[in-house]
């Protein structure tokens, strides 16, 4: 199994470090635009050749690569995406985003209150996970030891739908002030997972159970979730298919991120500077970009163009 030597940690990575963008390849790009536009409401920003930009008031969310008939994502035995989290401002805007999916004819989705949030689940047409959430405000969560207290208790559905109801607000798109929350991964390992996102990254770890870790910056319930659930020991998906092509991790300052930069080198991972991004990858070969928010389009366009390929580990 690989090993990581942990850098030393006397401080966490910047506490407002945030998840950035999300990107994913999928088998049919018109297809998944349709998707991704009508049914969850994001804007399209910008398109170019086999790849797509969406987001929300210029601000880039979600990129797109289409790999021509790629095969579904496959769930089990394999390393990657678990789900990536959509995070709305408010809890009527949770409402109005179920009632508009209702609209359209989809079953009810999963869910889970997790007591830090109401959270409901779907796939889109390549099977990658979607979580679509609110949190509550922070004063009600519980912490015992440094450890957030979550659960998985069925949502209340008909509350959702009644607050979307009582702001008389129609549907009109994903909302001003909605973000990438958090990315839950499906690893081979927890101790290794633990090691390189808590030991080097510099994550703080407020959850964690046999088969699951999350963690955190500046207090939040969890900016990466990782299980083995089906992936223990497993390998990532084969390049065939619709997967996770990277994510990023936002960083408020310069300074916060060469910190993290400090932290990989001394712990001997190999990472590499490219335009006005730093790439690394972890364990199980998920590419991370580490930029300095925001990021624009233009930043986002040109990472879809050469990220993955640009790390030789």
């Amino acid at each position: 199994m690989t090993t990581i030597t942990t850098a030393d940690r006397r401080s966490s990575i910047d506490p407002e470090t945030q998840v950035g963008v999300i990107t994913l390849t999928v088998s049919d790009l018109q297809r998944s635009i349709a998707f991704y536009t009508k049914t969850l409401g994001f804007a399209m920003l910008q398109q170019a050749g086999p790849d797509v930009i969406l987001g929300i008031a210029g601000t880039p969310l979600l990129l797109l690569h289409e790999l021509s008939g790629a095969r579904p994502w496959p769930t089990d035995a394999v390393t990657g995406l678990y789900h990536f989290a959509i995070l709305l401002p408010t809890r009527a805007d949770l409402g109005r985003w179920l009632r508009h999916y209702l609209t359209l004819g989809y079953p009810l989705p999963g869910q889970g209150d997790h007591l830090v949030s109401e959270a409901l689940y779907l796939r889109d047409p390549d099977d990658h996970g979607i979580e679509v959430y609110r949190d509550r405000p922070r004063a009600e969560w519980r912490w015992n030891n440094g450890q957030v207290q979550m659960a998985a208790d069925p949502v209340d559905i008909r509350g959702l739908l009644e607050e979307a109801a009582k702001s008389g607000e129609p549907w009109a798109g994903l909302p001003a002030g909605t973000t990438i929350g958090h990315i839950h991964l499906q690893v081979g390992d927890i101790a290794l997972a633990e090691a390189f996102y808590h030991g080097v990254l510099g994550f703080d770890v407020v959850a964690q159970l046999p088969m699951a870790l999350f963690v955190s910056a500046g207090g939040y319930h969890h900016h990466v979730g990782m299980n083995t659930w089906h992936s223990r020991g497993a390998a990532p998906a084969p390049e065939d298919t619709a997967n996770l092509r990277f994510f990023t991790l936002a960083l408020p300052t310069e300074e916060a991120r060469a910190a993290v930069v400090a932290r990989l080198a001394a712990a001997g991972i190999s990472s590499q500077a490219v335009d006005d991004l730093i790439v690394v990858r972890d364990p199980w070969q998920n590419t991370i970009l580490l930029h300095v928010r925001p990021l624009s389009a233009a930043q986002a366009a040109a990472a879809l163009a050469t990220a993955p390929a640009s790390l030789s580990v």
